[in-house]
């Protein structure tokens, strides 16, 4: 995919993901085990050819930068070949990025040095898989000026988005950005045709929209500024993530996955998606391999206790260097380098990196940050007024336990 400069966007706050992003980027949360949110756009760039990748970072990035130090390195050889991270460096003013339009326009220097044949701007905060150079084929059949991917949403669902109004050729003649009406599709009542985030850009076309729209006293963003201007005048098509096929995928449901974890409650359906015999997100596609930074630990292991009592893992996922001594986990994600000890009862539960779980805890719907130490005979997710008081009571029922088990009130999140 030579002439193609990717551009991944992760610089929000994620806020809705508080307190898993108290201490770092959206994007550089854990998922999956082992993986980080990030990886999954990189993993789509890097599979579909695409090694010339800048993502953009702003705040908290301190983890995500040496995520992307230790997993995503190139060699030095070939100079177009790279995966850097660029801070906001406010080139063009005193300010921090004012929307994702000025975060592209305040690094244009960037496209301008390369000057590629089309630029790719992929955000960094959704579980999917996605063969771009497929999308890329599609924007130059159609000679698209702006290509748009998109999803089916539920009606419902549609102030969440930028909804897309597209004519019979997939055209798109109109861009409602979260919008109080739905904008359903014409074929289907009950959908709505959802912006993924993801857009083709004819690179001319980018910096002079860019330029235009640092002008204007407007939100300086693609879904409310660069994209309702360029349905006017331009050719901006809309890309059918359905008919994206990635190799080694066995089902369809599979090709249509795409999740946005911004919240979670999200974030903690997604991971479950993950653990059954048929997941609906298959992390063991050998056709498409799923890289990230790895560590050198050993493998999971099982173990029995003293009482002969063994430990065992149900429907879930175990990551390297986790210990279960006497112990069962069922419906859980666990990420690395875990000791259970003996006697506990872990269920539909996300247990992130280095964290130890003393004898006789029993935990259900939880969410455990990394380097927690839960104490012997903790009961988390049974006597949710108890957890409200020392943990955070996420969406009504998943109880989040934060680095250093703050002992306080914060009520649902």
């Amino acid at each position: 995919m030579k002439g193609v400069l990717g551009l991944i966007m992760a610089g929000g706050k994620g806020t809705r993901l508080y307190p898993l992003t108290k201490d770092r980027a959206k994007p550089a949360v854990p998922f999956g085990g082992k993986y980080r949110i990030i990886d999954f756009v990189l993993n789509n760039f890097v599979n579909s050819s695409i090694y010339s990748i800048y993502v953009l970072t702003q705040f908290k990035s301190q983890s995500l930068v040496e995520h992307l130090k230790d997993g995503w390195q190139f060699g030095s050889l070939l100079k177009n070949q790279f995966i850097t991270h660029v801070p906001a460096q406010m080139r063009v003013g005193e300010s921090w990025y004012k929307g994702t339009a000025d975060a592209i326009y305040q690094n244009l220097y960037l496209i301008e040095t390369a000057m590629p044949e089309f630029v790719a701007i992929f955000g960094a905060d959704h579980i999917y898989k996605m063969d771009i150079s497929q999308m890329i084929a599609y924007h130059k059949e159609k000679g698209a000026d702006v290509t748009v991917s998109a999803i089916g949403v539920d009606k419902k669902e549609s102030h969440k988005f930028g909804c897309l109004e597209i004519e019979n050729d997939w055209r798109i003649i109109k861009f409602h950005e979260k919008p109080r009406i739905p904008v359903t599709i014409p074929q289907d009542q009950d959908m709505c045709l959802a912006s993924m985030g993801n857009y083709i850009f004819n690179t001319k076309v980018l910096l002079d929209l860019l330029r235009k729209d640092a002008k204007k006293d407007s939100k300086h963003d693609f879904g409310h500024s660069i994209l309702p201007d360029a349905c006017k005048t331009m050719n901006v098509f809309a890309y059918d993530f359905r008919r994206n096929k990635v190799p080694g995928s066995l089902t369809d449901v599979e090709n249509d996955y795409w999740r946005d974890v911004g919240n979670i409650r999200d974030y903690y359906d997604a991971n479950m998606d993950l653990k059954s015999i048929s997941p609906k997100f298959n992390l063991y596609n050998e056709g498409w391999p799923l890289r990230t930074a790895e560590r050198s630990l050993p493998p999971a292991k099982f173990a029995f206790n003293d009482d002969d009592r063994r430990g065992m893992a149900v429907d879930s996922i175990i990551s390297g260097g986790t210990i279960l001594s006497g112990s069962k986990v069922s419906d859980s994600v666990l990420g690395r380098h875990i000791k259970v000890n003996s006697y506990c009862d872990i269920k539909d539960s996300i247990i992130f990196d280095d964290v130890e779980i003393g004898r006789h805890c029993k935990i259900r719907r939880a969410i455990i940050d990394k380097n927690v130490k839960i104490p012997p005979k903790t009961t988390i997710g049974y006597d949710l007024e108890k957890d409200r008081k020392m943990y955070i009571l996420a969406d009504g029922d998943i109880v989040v336990v934060p680095r250093g088990q703050p002992r306080m009130n914060l009520g649902d999140m």
